[in-house]
């Protein structure tokens, strides 16, 4: 006890000491090193590189490329042997779910990025073995009228969400390389889109829950790219036009302006509309317009609303980041978790509207940065993503929202954080962000100094 006490004794007087001695007269105060959370800071391409990696190496560990005889979990190596017993061999993430739809578009992203030809190589030997195993379980299916496992939503999709954004991811890889020959599939994928879907009486996507003839935010994301990718891929501007129909309707009903955010449900027999800011709902918004901005031409007289609405809702969202930069699974509630699949799925967004020319760099810039520390927080050493909410419904509670589980097996952040990671190697590349006095700031032209605090010509006198 008496050491103990001579312990504190001593500590009190150095830092009595060392209090004395830093003053506002000898010592930049405004240099000290903040205590951040996180990492703070411009980050580098190689760090970055290192973290899509991680991700990638567990996706592919756990993600197999076979058919599998279910009986006896052995590969299937001759897929005309496929029958009741065939199955894709299971993995930790399903092949066919619209969250890999993501993945694969991100890794498309990624390859193009990088340069690494790891990140198209897991697209490409998927596609082609759904491409090559859809015909024998079509048959397998019309015999039988079920198939084991996923390979349902290849030849039957039921919903969106069994086929948009996978056919989108389909239509990028055909577009960069024919000879993939994705057509069948991508096919029966847009006949439903465009043929089977439920819709309200003007053509909007809808489902018949929870409520009857309900708009669900997440449906723009699961309909509208494919959509205008669908004019890309077939050269009919038909697409195009009812892609941008898609986010008009959707936005009249689901648009909160005086929040410049999305609600995630809308029912028509409902009033009045209740508006709770899911932040993965949004992020699904976000990503429609960047994806339909991409595929639009460059005259498209729909684009002007497209670029409105899309500044709008970066200005809405910048609003709401947090300190470390996540965005809150509630947007507006700081007291709901902080969520990674979100904060990912903006940092490409952003990002990728930086790149474009569609937003300001020198505002959204840092808050860009800021979010990639957050992403690249809540990826492990072994590649597992952490901090995402579950697969989730809708609701009109609070604390439907704010309860829902994490889960690092949940599928819908591992394509967003490659995605965002790409973006922000793209966006390294084509900026000169720089640290100003103690904060992140961005230049259009590199600045030759490393002073701490400079003037936007190098310069340090003030």
């Amino acid at each position: 006890m008496y050491k103990q006490i001579l312990s504190i004794i001593f500590a009190a007087v150095t830092y009595s000491a060392t209090a004395q001695q830093i003053n506002d007269s000898n010592t930049p105060l405004h240099l000290l090193k903040p205590d951040y959370r996180l990492a703070y800071g411009v980050s580098r391409t190689e760090d970055v590189k290192a973290t899509m990696d991680r991700v990638l190496r567990y996706i592919s560990a756990c993600t197999p490329a076979q058919v599998i005889d279910k009986r006896t979990g052995q590969p299937l190596t001759n897929l005309k042997k496929v029958d009741e017993h065939s199955q894709l061999a299971s993995g930790t993430f399903r092949l066919t779910s619209y969250e890999w739809g993501v993945t694969y578009s991100a890794c498309l992203a990624a390859a193009k990025a990088t340069g690494d030809k790891a990140y198209l190589t897991y697209v490409t030997d998927r596609f082609r073995l759904l491409r090559d195993a859809a015909p024998y379980f079509r048959k397998v299916y019309q015999k039988k009228g079920s198939v084991i496992g996923n390979m349902r939503q290849v030849v039957d999709p039921h919903a969106l969400d069994d086929c948009g954004a996978i056919c989108a991811a389909m239509i990028k890889a055909s577009l960069d390389d024919p000879q993939l020959r994705l057509d069948s599939l991508i096919a029966n994928y847009s006949s439903y889109i465009f043929n089977k879907v439920y819709r309200l009486a003007d053509g909007t996507y809808a489902r018949t829950r929870p409520q009857h003839n309900t708009l669900w935010l997440d449906d723009m994301f699961m309909g509208i790219p494919a959509t205008a990718y669908m004019g890309s891929f077939s050269r009919n501007s038909r697409y195009y036009d009812d892609a941008v129909r898609q986010v008009k309707q959707f936005s009249e009903r689901m648009w909160v302006p005086e929040r410049n955010l999305f609600r995630h449900g809308w029912v028509e027999a409902m009033t009045p509309h209740p508006a709770f800011y899911w932040g993965r709902a949004n992020g699904w918004a976000l990503l429609t317009l960047c994806e339909v901005l991409d595929a639009l031409p460059a005259g498209h007289q729909g684009r002007p609303f497209l670029l409105d609405l899309l500044q709008r809702h970066i200005q809405g969202l910048a609003a709401l980041q947090g300190k470390d930069g996540f965005w809150h699974q509630l947007l507006d509630r700081n007291d709901s978790y902080e969520e990674s699949s979100a904060t990912a799925i903006y940092t490409y967004c952003i990002a990728h509207a930086i790149n474009r020319g569609w937003v300001d760099a020198l505002a959204y810039g840092p808050v860009v940065q800021l979010a990639w520390h957050a992403v690249e927080s809540s990826v492990e050493a072994d590649g597992r993503v952490m901090g995402t909410c579950v697969g989730t419904g809708m609701g009109f509670d609070p604390a439907f929202y704010m309860y829902r589980p994490v889960s690092p097996a949940a599928a819908h952040a591992y394509g967003p954080v490659i995605w965002a990671g790409a973006e922000m190697i793209n966006l390294l590349g084509k900026q000169h962000p720089k640290m100003n006095d103690s904060a992140v700031q961005f230049y259009p032209h590199s600045i030759a100094t490393d002073e701490p605090i400079f003037n936007v010509d190098g310069s340090t006198k003030f």
